[in-house]
């Protein structure tokens, strides 16, 4: 699988860790670069998503939280932030998360490693009651982008 993969400048201590953890597991990261601010690290790799370069995206800032809430902001993107491996690939399989937030000053190496296997491996469960859950939140995203 093609993971898009960027970090901030707080998350860039976690680059080489999380592009490894995905060559070793046979999948294909492209490293989007670091950028100075976790918004222009989410809207990069929401691009390469919509743009259909990547099937997926790991982006990492200091907490999670700032590429977390930029990335829930792009159409089309639904981002976690997973410090733990039962969050990575739940969000997958109940939600279709298509981006995991990563915090590097909140998780370590090994621990991040494990986690970005987690959702790189995991597959949507195309339950009734999944895809139910995926049609309200497209709703949303449709009914917020009309606003003025």
């Amino acid at each position: 699988m093609k993971i898009a993969c960027a970090f901030d400048h707080a998350g860039a201590g976690l680059r080489e860790v999380v592009l490894d953890s995905l060559r070793s597991a046979c999948h294909e990261p492209i490293d989007l670069g670091t950028y100075v601010y976790s918004p222009d690290t989410a809207r990069k790799a929401g691009a390469a998503i919509r743009d259909g370069a990547a099937e997926r995206a790991v982006v990492v800032c200091g907490s999670g939280a700032g590429v977390s809430v930029a990335a829930s902001k792009l159409a089309g993107i639904r981002a976690a932030v997973g410090h733990e491996t039962y969050t990575a690939n739940q969000c997958v399989e109940h939600d279709d998360c298509n981006v995991l937030c990563l915090g590097a000053r909140v998780i370590g190496s090994a621990i991040a490693a494990d986690v970005v296997l987690a959702f790189a491996q995991a597959r949507f469960s195309g339950e009734e009651r999944h895809i139910r859950r995926l049609q309200k939140i497209g709703r949303i995203e449709a009914e917020e982008t009309q606003l003025p």
